[in-house]
């Protein structure tokens, strides 16, 4: 009982930190009632591995009994997630989060040792891209397009490095990019390139965690109709609980399947999936893309309050909701930031910037977002004032580290 107690307390603790801080880290957001209501339901307790009997053709979809509502519930999320994104795309609702959402995409179309383009972790990209230490970077051969010196992504880079790598795999999509990203235009280089050279066209991927609900929204160009692949989480922006979703074109669907179950995972989280229904449920409503209008506009108004204080964002604003602070001339660093944020409860993190000479650890950067807070409420003015707030914060640590000087 004490265990459990201990729990509880933490549990507790943690509620009274998240309503007393300001948080403006870009991949975290408040889910509704109703979202922590259908995650911590009795779903928890139902196994079931594979998938719904009618999406296998008639065979028994499942390895378990039971799962009939299970089935039904899983449909219906597919359903309502087709329709946030009025798409007649194939959807794979169970991967548990992000990450194995694109480990999964990946295995569907490609081989260990296949190559992948990406957009660099350095400049924007996500771990799960390519990097060394992950394992998209252990099983295939990444190659990376970069940003150019405004910071914004160097589409005639992405054209020179496809030809030159051949990659299997095109990857558009980043964690800490501000501008929009012009899936269009990477289409029509990819088929350029298979033109050209008389190949088969590499597949087109788009990771678009951070911005899907600005792409529901209608605030951000979507990739559907566009990629053969998408993927996402179901929090940040969508506001939903901490998973993952696959998209893909109806011909992939057996693939994209076969490689979340059997291929990388075993039983889904059914109470997650319901909290992922809720979550499309509320992205359909006029209110939800209300919410991501004020975002995009809170972001924008907070970045402009950075800029005429006289500080460098990295690529000059935002069109999203999110931007990075780089903070080389005021010779802190982001981990310095963040950390004594965190000591005036205000949240977000340290980020390497484009061409960032300091090592991840520290990083000469900050990422930060506008989704949570505008959920709590705050509309433009209230993030001028978190604005100056950080302001004061950073003057005062320069003050302090030129005395220690």
């Amino acid at each position: 009982m004490h265990e459990v107690s201990r729990v509880f307390e933490l549990i507790e603790r943690e509620r009274r930190r998240q309503e007393n801080t300001v948080e403006l880290i870009a991949s975290e957001n408040f889910v509704s009632e109703n979202v922590l209501r259908a995650v911590g339901s009795c779903l928890t307790n139902k196994y079931s591995e594979g998938y719904p009997a009618h999406r296998v053709s008639g065979r028994c979809g499942r390895y378990y009994g039971g799962c009939d509502i299970v089935d039904e519930l899983e449909e219906y999320c597919c359903a309502k997630w087709r329709e946030v994104f009025d798409t007649d795309y194939h959807v794979n609702v169970q991967p548990h989060s992000g990450s194995q959402a694109n480990m999964a995409a990946y295995l569907s179309v490609l081989r260990p040792g296949d190559a992948i383009l990406a957009l660099s972790l350095s400049n924007g990209g996500h771990l799960t891209h390519g990097s060394s230490v992950n394992f998209s970077g252990r099983l295939f051969d990444c190659a990376f397009y970069e940003v150019d010196g405004s910071g914004c992504i160097d589409y005639e880079d992405l054209a020179a490095k496809l030809r030159a790598h051949r990659p299997r795999l095109v990857l558009a999509g980043a964690s800490a990019y501000s501008r929009v990203i012009d899936f269009a235009r990477i289409r029509r280089l990819i088929d350029a390139y298979a033109a050209e050279t008389g190949e088969t066209a590499p597949y087109f991927m788009v990771d678009m965690a951070h911005i899907a609900g600005l792409v529901a929204a209608g605030d951000h160009p979507s990739p559907f109709g566009l990629a053969d692949l998408i993927t996402t989480t179901t929090h940040k922006t969508l506001r939903g609980p901490r998973g993952g979703m696959i998209f893909c074109r109806p011909e992939l669907a057996k693939q994209v399947d076969g490689a979340v179950f059997p291929g990388t995972q075993g039983g889904p989280l059914q109470h997650v999936i319901a909290g992922k229904a809720v979550a499309a449920e509320e992205a359909c409503t006029p209110a939800y893309r209300e919410y991501i209008h004020q975002v995009v506009k809170n972001c924008r108004a907070m970045c402009e309050a950075f800029l005429a204080m006289g500080y460098h964002v990295v690529t000059g604003g935002t069109d999203n909701h999110l931007f990075l602070l780089d903070l080389t001339e005021t010779g802190l660093t982001g981990k310095d930031v963040q950390d004594e944020l965190d000591r005036c409860g205000i949240t977000l993190n340290k980020n390497c910037v484009p061409n960032d000479t300091k090592p991840p650890r520290l990083t000469s950067g900050v990422r930060i977002g506008t989704a949570a807070m505008t959920t709590r409420g705050y509309r433009e003015a209230d993030f001028v004032r978190v604005a100056e707030r950080i302001d004061a914060v950073l003057r005062r640590m320069q003050r302090e580290q030129a005395q220690q000087a």
